[in-house]
This record gives structure tokens, C-alpha cells and sequence, in this order.
């Protein structure tokens, strides 16, 4: 009898979070969608058991620390060990730095980066324990580049990413599979388009592939799951053709 597949994707959001959990349900993966408010994805889950997949809703806010701790145990319990783990929080704001607040910035930071190392510290202790599994963030341009107006979001998305560094090294001897994926674009979502329409431009005009579809983001993570542990990717990063870098 085959073993269960289980995914938790902590940040299940509409667009990248849902295409990964239609992704690994397709691939026979029993999907766990938690985010801050788990009845916005009743939509999602029923889309995914339409297709025959096994799909489980959860409230979880990765800044609290009791949740991610009591989620993923839970998760373990009652639907089975983890096989990956996936932290897709996001926190993109653009605010000039002198009208940054602190409650901004420290908002930011919790949501990116300390959800991150909540998220990534739980998953660990139950996989170490059996010597296997993934545990993947989901990057940004931001990670590596600090641009105008993006103090509080770069500052989280740098730290996220040298969490996993710091991860991937500690964790990788021991069995397991740490990434961090840079999404170096825009990706196709409401919130992107709105941001484009509102800078004077037209989405539906732009060229075929300008901007990323969250299918192809989830197909990336969906191919470093299943990578032979004699040549684990760490970090890749993921843009259209066209995107200058």
C-alpha cells in the first residue's frame, strides 16, 4: 500500500498558495491550506476534492508562535506526517522610509521573516526526527535587492533568506531538503494588476509571459520536491524570459 502524502502550505493564499495545493493535489498530495482567516479557502478546497484530491483548511497566523506550534502538530496528528512544508507569506508594502512606522516595519518583519522561522523551526522537529522531508520559502526580488520604498518588506525577505541558508546547512546532513525561491517578477495576480493599472499602464496589454503565471511557480516547487538528494537545489531563482535582472 502506497504511503500518504501530506503538504502543509502555510500562506495559502489565492494565487501562488492555491496553484502549489492544486499542484501537489494533482500529484497525489493530501494538501493542508493555512492562513490567517482558513474559511476564505472553503473555495479551494472544494475545487480541489471536485478533482478528486484530498484538500484541509486551517486559521493559522505564522506571527504567533503557539499557532504555528499547535497547526502543525495537529496537522501531524490528525492527518499525517508532513512530507513538505511551505512558508508563502507575503507583506509587500511600498512606503517612503520616512513614512515608515515602526508598527509597519515590525509588522512586516513578523509576517515575513519571523512567520518564516516559526514555520521552518515546528516543521523541522517532526521531520528530523524521521531523517526526511522538504521545507521550502517562497522569496522575492526583495531578497536580494533593496529597492526605493521597500525598507520593511526587503529587510524581512533579506532575513527570510538567510534563515534558510542558515537552515539548509544545519538541516541538509541531517536528510532535510531546505529551498529558497526567488520570484524575481510580477506575477499575475489582482493585486499586481491593480498596481500596474494604477502606475498608468494596461495588464491586458502586455505581451504573452510579461508576467508569471502562479501555475509555473508551482510547478517549480512541485520539481524541486522531487529532486535526488545527490543534487539539491538550495536557491533558484524564477522570472519570465523578458524580465531584465
Amino acid at each position: 500500500m502506497q504511503k500518504q502524502k501530506n503538504c502543509l502550505i502555510v500562506g495559502a493564499g489565492d494565487y501562488i498558495g492555491a496553484a502549489i495545493a492544486k499542484r501537489f493535489a494533482a500529484g497525489g498530495f493530501t494538501v493542508c491550506l493555512a492562513r490567517r482567516s482558513g474559511d476564505k479557502n472553503a473555495g479551494l478546497v472544494a475545487e480541489i476534492e471536485a478533482e478528486g484530491g484530498k484538500a484541509h483548511s486551517y486559521s493559522l497566523d505564522a506571527r504567533e508562535e503557539d499557532q504555528v506550534i499547535n497547526g502543525i502538530t495537529t496537522i501531524e496528528s490528525e492527518v499525517g506526517a508532513l512530507d513538505i512544508v511551505i512558508f508563502n507569506v507575503g507583506g509587500n508594502v511600498n512606503f517612503p522610509l520616512i513614512e515608515t512606522t515602526e508598527r509597519v516595519f515590525r509588522k512586516v518583519w513578523m509576517m515575513a521573516c519571523l512567520g518564516g522561522f516559526l514555520t521552518g523551526r515546528e516543521a523541522a522537529k517532526h521531520m528530523l526526527a524521521r531523517g526526511h522531508g522538504s521545507i521550502f520559502f517562497t522569496g522575492a526580488t526583495a531578497s536580494i535587492r533593496g529597492g526605493k520604498g521597500y525598507s520593511a518588506f526587503s529587510s524581512a525577505k533579506f532575513g527570510l533568506r538567510a534563515l534558510a541558508q542558515s537552515m539548509a546547512r544545519e538541516l541538509g546532513p541531517q536528510g532535510i531538503h531546505v529551498a529558497h525561491l526567488i520570484i524575481d517578477a510580477g506575477v499575475d495576480t489582482e493585486f499586481v494588476r491593480q498596481r500596474i493599472s494604477a502606475a498608468g499602464g494596461n495588464p491586458d496589454s502586455l505581451a504573452p509571459d510579461t508576467l508569471m503565471r502562479p501555475e509555473s511557480v508551482a510547478e517549480a516547487y512541485w520539481q524541486l520536491h522531487h529532486q535526488s538528494r545527490d543534487a539539491w537545489t538550495h536557491e533558484c531563482d524564477l522570472r519570465p524570459f523578458a524580465e531584465t535582472f
